[in-house]
């Protein structure tokens, strides 16, 4: 995989695994807590919060189309068609973000950043795969494999459990497409990060927040 290069020539300054050092990487399956446990880390020892999230549709302006085919035809699709007509397996090989589009967007944000302070980079586009090369040391990256129980509690106790399948005609088999989507996607970081021996946390109803904390505090050499 070619590495993502920086804007203009500050590329030559050296490896993207050097200038990236002070960056610690939260990836996982969605309602694992990621968020949380970064602000959390982030507020305790005054690390600088990244949220992938937050950056999602500046990301995909920034992107041309031809680098982004499968958002531009997820773009193109009614929610129906997004959550109802496709099987699960089909949501997850071509959701655009499980298959790196726009990742070296973050990248290049991360690189704008001042190297003086550490980050914390949180959200589900740390794909395991193009994380690894940016890795100084794999102590610097964690992934949390929440359980399906874990998931679906998460969502209820925000609020958002109903919010995309509620946009469509059948919500109740939607909300099952999309959870099992995101089950889907959790068994594919377990084999990603086991395969390329990087950290990762099975996140149990049993995990408390303040244990997450703790390990990944330990980890991370904070």
């Amino acid at each position: 995989m070619t590495q993502p290069e920086a804007h203009g020539d500050s590329r030559d300054s050296g490896s993207l695994t050097s200038r990236l050092r002070h960056v610690y990487w939260i990836g996982g399956g969605s309602g694992a807590g990621k968020s949380t446990i970064a602000k959390r880390l982030a507020n305790k020892y005054d690390l600088q919060l990244y949220s992938t999230d937050e950056k999602i549709r500046e990301h995909g302006l920034r992107t041309p189309p031809e680098e982004r085919p499968f958002a531009c035809a997820f773009n193109e699709m009614d929610m129906d068609d997004r959550w109802l007509n496709r099987s699960p397996e089909i949501m997850l090989n071509t959701f655009h973000f499980f298959r790196g589009e726009c990742f070296d967007r973050i990248v290049e944000d991360l690189l704008e950043l001042s190297p003086d302070s550490r980050i914390v980079a949180e959200g589900f586009r740390l794909l395991p795969d193009r994380v690894k090369p940016l890795l100084e040391l794999s102590k610097q990256g964690i992934w949390l494999l929440p359980t399906p129980e874990f998931r679906r509690a998460a969502f209820e106790s925000r609020g958002t459990l109903w919010t995309i399948a509620g946009k469509t005609s059948n919500p109740e088999r939607a909300l099952q497409n999309l959870l099992v989507r995101d089950g889907l996607f959790t068994e594919r970081l377990r084999e990603e990060t086991r395969r390329a021996g990087l950290p990762a946390i099975e996140v149990d109803p049993s995990v408390t927040e303040d244990a997450l904390v703790e390990r990944i505090t330990k980890q991370f050499g904070l």
